[in-house]
């Protein structure tokens, strides 16, 4: 009795780690909130609030942060973009 062993080689495709995760919109509001591509992403609903950890979960799966930094689904990162209003600056005496 002989065992014949067959190997698989790997391809390209099966090393390329580029695959980004595809989920399923969460919002499910009427009219929907703006997708996380969008310029107003940050006005969609709050689904998890922890200001105590300083960050919010909208329903379009967007971390937003209390600096003003997003992260989005997708893994892209939004810079803090506090507005710099200069008439609210004090500086200590």
């Amino acid at each position: 009795m002989s065992h014949t062993t067959t190997r698989r080689t790997s391809t390209p495709a099966d090393t390329d780690h580029t695959t980004q995760r595809k989920s399923p919109p969460m919002c499910r509001h009427q009219p929907p909130c703006p997708s996380a591509d969008s310029a107003d992403r940050e006005s969609a609903r709050l689904v998890a609030h922890h200001p105590e950890q300083g960050w919010s979960l909208l329903c379009n799966g967007v971390l937003l942060f209390e600096d003003t930094g997003e992260l989005l689904p997708d893994g892209r990162i939004i810079a803090p973009h506090r507005p710099l209003d200069t008439k609210r600056v004090t500086t200590a005496a």
